[in-house]
Order: C-alpha cells, then sequence, then structure tokens
C-alpha cells in the first residue's frame, strides 16, 4: 500500500512537471535566466515547506551528487527545450530509466529484471512514436543536451539509493545551486510583461517546487525503477499542453505512442513491480 501511494504522489508529481514545455516557450528569455528565475522561486517553496515541517537539511556525498543531478537536469532541460523544442527535450531526458537500470546493475550489482527491461523497452517505444516525427526537426546540439539531462535526471531518482541519501536535502540545495548560476542572467532580460512573469512563476512554484515535493515523498516509498517508469506520463501530457495552448495538433501515431505507454506504466506496477523486490533500495 505504501508503495501505492508513492506511485500516486510521483504520478501527480509527473502531472505538474509537465507544464514546463509550454511555460519555458512562453518566456522570451535565454536558457540561464529561464532556470536562474525558476529555481530560486522553488527554492523558496522547498525551504518554506522544509521549515514548516522542521525537517532538518543534511550534507553528504550522496545528497551532493543529487543536488548535482537536480541542477544539471533543470539547466540541461532548458537549453534543449530552446535549441530543439519541448517534446524533443522531455523525450530525451526520458531515457532516465535505462540509465538506472544501468547504474543498479553495474554499481550495485543488481541484475535488472526483466519485467523492468520490458516495461523500458515498451516505455520508450512508445515515446519515440508519440515525438517520432519531431525529434528529427531538432538540432544536433539540442538533442545532445536533451540526451544528457536523461544521464543526469537519473540521478534524481537514485538519490536514496545510498543508506545517507536524503532526498529532500538534495533537491532544495540542488535548486539552490541552480538559481545561484542563473540568477545573474536575469538581471540581462528586458521583457518583464505579465505573460512571461507568470509563466516563471508556474515554473518555480508548481513545475519544480511543488513537483520535487511530492517527488522526494514518494521517492520514500517507492524504487527508482518503478519511479522513472511511473513518471513517463510527463512526456505524453507535455506535447498535450503545447497543443491546447499553442494549437499543434497530434497524430494518430503519436496517440497510439501515449496509449502504449500508459498501458506499460499501468502493467508494470500492476504485475512487474510486485516480482522486483530486489531492486528496492537499502535504508
Amino acid at each position: 500500500m505504501k508503495e501505492k501511494n508513492g506511485a500516486w504522489l510521483l504520478a501527480l508529481a509527473a502531472m505538474l512537471c509537465s507544464i514546463g514545455g509550454v511555460c519555458i516557450r512562453g518566456v522570451p528569455w535565454t536558457p540561464m535566466a529561464i532556470n536562474g528565475a525558476r529555481n530560486a522561486i522553488a527554492a523558496c517553496v522547498t525551504g518554506l515547506y522544509l521549515r514548516a515541517r522542521r525537517r532538518r537539511l543534511c550534507w553528504n556525498s550522496a545528497v551532493a551528487c543529487g543536488a548535482l543531478s537536480l541542477a544539471l537536469t533543470t539547466n540541461l532541460y532548458v537549453f534543449s527545450t530552446k535549441l530543439a523544442g519541448a517534446a524533443n527535450a522531455i523525450l530525451l531526458m526520458y531515457t532516465a530509466p535505462i540509465f538506472v537500470l544501468l547504474y543498479l546493475w553495474l554499481a550495485k550489482g543488481q541484475r535488472p529484471p526483466r519485467a523492468a527491461v520490458a516495461a523500458c523497452a515498451l516505455v520508450f517505444a512508445g515515446i519515440g512514436c508519440f515525438v517520432a516525427d519531431g525529434l528529427a526537426a531538432g538540432t544536433l546540439l539540442g538533442n545532445a543536451l536533451g540526451l544528457a539531462s536523461g544521464v543526469s535526471y537519473a540521478g534524481v531518482f537514485l538519490v536514496n539509493t545510498e543508506p545517507d541519501g536524503d532526498a529532500w536535502s538534495a533537491y532544495f540545495f540542488g535548486q539552490l545551486a541552480g538559481a545561484a548560476t542563473g540568477l545573474p542572467f536575469v538581471f540581462a532580460e528586458t521583457d518583464f510583461s505579465a505573460g512571461p512573469v507568470l509563466c516563471v512563476l508556474a515554473l518555480g512554484v508548481f513545475q519544480l517546487g511543488l513537483s520535487y515535493l511530492l517527488m522526494a515523498k514518494g521517492l520514500a516509498a517507492t524504487p527508482p525503477v518503478t519511479a522513472s517508469l511511473v513518471t513517463a506520463i510527463e512526456p505524453l501530457l507535455t506535447p498535450v499542453w503545447v497543443m491546447l495552448v499553442y494549437g499543434e495538433g497530434m497524430s494518430s501515431f503519436a496517440l497510439a505512442g501515449a496509449a502504449l505507454v500508459l498501458c506499460s506504466v499501468v502493467w508494470y506496477n500492476a504485475k512487474g513491480a510486485a516480482r522486483d523486490a530486489p531492486e528496492r533500495r537499502a535504508g
């Protein structure tokens, strides 16, 4: 029951994260400025929550790796979105499950369960169908940065694999790092009209603030492979918001891919996760 509740929290976190593409597209700032502003707002949201819950922060190598993973992911994702488009960026970022599997296998000696490998393959196939037309249109640099964000995003899910890992601390320090590196670029911007400001606020409060609070809580009860698969609903919703706001249509091929991803995630959580107990984290 605890793991199912964690999966629901992660699904809600993914829904909040999915507004990233449409909001970033609505801000005519440089990627560094966007990322600095949204991280600064998110750090305030996270800090207020931690203070209200009287939760102490900790700092160690596991937390530092988690913080670095989040800071890299947020920066790389914004650059990739600007250069290659929202659909491309989110697709490439969601190569994360394969890097999670590789880390658990090579570093932890946990051989990937067949159900997890099958679910990953089906999820990738579905996401590939969903944005196949758009992937070729992205720039080489944008796609490369998107793939790099997939590597760093794997670290976001692996933060609790070490006994001294703490997702709350890692995400808060990661947001601070993102703010510190990006905020200076905000002062060079000139467009502070209502539209861009509201988009940045939405990015900070919901897409990077509340979503990662939910993710931290969900990860405490969910194995990393399961978590990375559950949150794969984000790349499905990201182009949906773009379609609704900017009027970009979705093909029947894309809708078939979306159905494949959803069915794969539901199948894995209903059947496969119960058999994949060895992947659970220590501590």
